[in-house]
């Protein structure tokens, strides 16, 4: 069964893509086709909005479904008109707060996207640091690192890193442990005076194998002995080092970060 999803918002519609995205990964047995409509705010974008939906139900067959963030009531209520299961974010979450908190809400498009300059400035610093520390490049300034990530070559690390950086303004480093570390089953030296900053990654060496393929097909690098051999190698480090560490094999970036920060007890 196929189902198109439509987020709707007045603003860039990152919140309805992922509260409605968080919901439908609940219903694998259905296939999804997203669509998102950023940056709604006049009845004739809705009216337009409105066509588009009713000609692709037309083909599909089927009642689409719209995760919506609008916040003009007006706007809306058009939307309404619209034939399709409707998820009303503001809503359903604004009235009932409005009603605990004694006060409206502001009911303003653009409010939630209030920019915190200190915060950007600090996301921008803290991407600017993962670039420059990224695979071990520059291990000098490893004392300004809120957590160094630590593991085998395509683990992870680097989009983790930029991920922690842009979205929550923490300072990662990340630093590939290779063949040459293995030998001595311990950490390079450059890293030994940060241990508490480590946080190590690991992954299933099949699926390790895959991402090399597709970068080095039929190499050394890339082939299922060597990579059975860096992930066996380097889990062994991180148990004789007592170096906390994951398994990124089924993980997405946004989970991998947040089980790093819990776990290291960095503040988001």
């Amino acid at each position: 069964m196929k189902r198109q999803v439509y987020f709707i918002s007045d603003g860039t519609a990152i919140t309805a893509e992922t509260l409605g995205k968080s919901l439908l990964t609940q219903f694998e047995q259905i296939d999804f086709e997203f669509i998102t409509l950023p940056y709604v705010n006049s009845t004739e974008q809705i009216t337009n909005i409105i066509e588009l939906i009713t000609h692709n139900q037309r083909k599909q067959g089927t009642l689409p479904i719209l995760i919506v963030t609008i916040v003009d009531t007006k706007l809306r209520q058009q939307l309404k008109q619209c034939d399709a299961f409707i998820v009303d974010i503001f809503s359903a979450f604004l009235t009932p707060l409005e009603m605990e908190l004694n006060a409206p809400s502001v009911s303003a498009t653009g409010a939630q996207r209030n920019i915190d300059h200190h915060q950007y400035a600090d996301r921008i610093d803290a991407v600017h640091f993962a670039i420059d520390n990224d695979d071990g490049a520059i291990t000098r300034e490893y004392d300004q690192a809120d957590i160094i990530l630590v593991g085998v070559s395509r683990c992870g690390k680097t989009p983790t890193s930029l991920y922690l950086a842009l979205q929550f303004g923490i300072k990662a480093a990340n630093y590939p442990l290779t063949e040459e570390d293995f030998g001595s089953f311990q950490l390079p030296a450059v890293l030994k005076p940060y241990k508490n900053k480590l946080y190590g990654l690991t992954i299933n060496p099949l699926r390790l194998q895959s991402i090399r393929q597709a970068r080095q097909a039929n190499s050394r690098y890339a082939s299922m002995p060597q990579c059975q051999r860096e992930v066996r190698e380097v889990e062994a480090v991180f148990r004789k080092e007592r170096v906390p560490f994951m398994d990124t094999s089924n993980a997405s970036i946004e989970e991998i970060s947040t089980r790093i920060m819990d776990a290291a007890g960095l503040r988001r």
